[in-house]
């Protein structure tokens, strides 16, 4: 597998909007572009698959150059190796299912064997076989973005582009697509660049993470530390939070809850089905449902109790409020606490605290 990084540099002015980007991003995984309309998200995107002929830089993929403009180099988004999903799924009506997939696959290529197992593979990681018979117009939304899915897949790409698949989706259909994707990344292993300015989806699906404001970089990396910056989480508000990875270590069967490995010493408790020891999961905290003390408490309903260092703190959105960057033996934490707190606590950069999270407030993402 190359492990060169996926290199995206663009400048772009159109009209009021000037966009100047240089992007180095991980040559597998999930790199999400995030942040509010008008950023520049689907942008980026349409310049990487060459849609956009006013957008000059240098796209290069694997080790192989698909633009450069200095060296007179463009590469046609047809003869670029992408997979593309836009928000819309854009199906051919007069076709089923199968009709879909077999357009897709004929474009693609390649001998009818391998095709056909291409095929059959993208079938199964979207679950998708039970309709194949069904014209595209007898599918919800989220069994007609599963079939594009499926359908980008047949061009055996070298990199997915994904543009908000999920935005016109209601929370139920959401939740249906979302563990396709997660599998899709997990078995296939195609590096996938995906733009949303949902936070679950980002923290659910990321494992990079890149800010944009106005056409800007404003933050680039991994998602549990570019989520844990404070004006990262300043951009989402009510929103801010974390994402923590947690290593299983035990399960609580009488009360359902799975321990979990958090930093160096820490443990965190969360309602979650058994999973196998050493298991990886993912857990999304939000800044407002994290409290502080200044001492451990063994008489509170609060079972999830990290010791933390102060890192940093920050105004809120609101004069009320506060936002706390915290340590905990490695992971990062945020609370969104009171002035008054602050204060009454004395909280200050370097003091050593205690994290307190329900474990009801816990969202497993993976």
């Amino acid at each position: 597998m190359n492990e060169t990084p996926i290199a995206a540099a663009f400048s772009l002015t159109r009209g009021n909007f000037d966009m100047q980007i240089d992007l180095a991003l991980p040559p597998r995984g999930v790199s999400a572009l995030f942040g509010p309309s008008g950023s520049g998200k689907t942008t980026i995107l349409r310049a990487i698959a060459g849609l956009d002929h006013h957008a000059h830089g240098r796209v290069v993929v694997g080790g192989e150059v698909w633009q450069d403009r200095q060296r007179r180099v463009f590469v046609p988004p047809h003869k670029r190796s992408i997979g593309y999903v836009f928000q819309e799924a854009s199906l051919f009506p007069h076709l089923s299912v199968a009709g879909n997939l077999e357009f897709a696959r004929k474009r693609a290529g390649g001998g009818a064997a391998d095709s056909a197992a291409v095929q059959q593979r993208a079938v199964g990681l979207l679950g998708i076989g039970h309709l194949l018979a069904r014209r595209a117009t007898d599918l919800s939304g989220g069994e007609r973005q599963r079939v594009a899915i499926a359908r980008a897949l047949l061009t055996r790409p070298r990199l997915m582009l994904l543009d908000e698949p999920l935005a016109s989706l209601d929370g139920k259909r959401k939740e249906e697509v979302l563990p396709y994707l997660e599998s899709m990344q997990r078995e296939l292993g195609i590096p996938m660049i995906y733009v949303s300015h949902s936070t679950e989806e980002v923290a659910r699906l990321a494992d990079h993470v890149v800010l944009l404001d106005a056409g800007k970089v404003l933050a680039s990396g991994p998602v549990a530390h570019t989520l844990a910056r404070l004006d990262v989480s300043m951009a989402l508000s009510e929103d801010a939070g974390m994402v923590v990875e947690g290593i299983a270590d035990g399960y609580d069967a009488p009360y359902g809850l799975l321990r979990l490995r958090v930093g160096k010493e820490g443990a965190m408790h969360v309602a979650h089905a058994p999973v196998t020891n050493g298991a990886m999961l993912r857990l999304r905290v939000l800044a407002r449902d994290v409290s502080l003390t200044l001492s451990s408490h063994s008489d509170s309903s609060i079972m999830n109790q990290l010791r933390a260092v102060v890192v940093a703190t920050w105004p809120a959105s609101d004069a009320a409020h506060v936002v706390v960057r915290l340590d905990a033996g490695g992971a990062p934490l945020l609370a969104r606490i009171t002035r008054r707190s602050h204060d009454q606590l004395g909280v200050r950069v370097g003091m050593t605290v205690w994290a307190q999270v329900k474990a009801t407030a816990l969202l497993s993402l993976r």
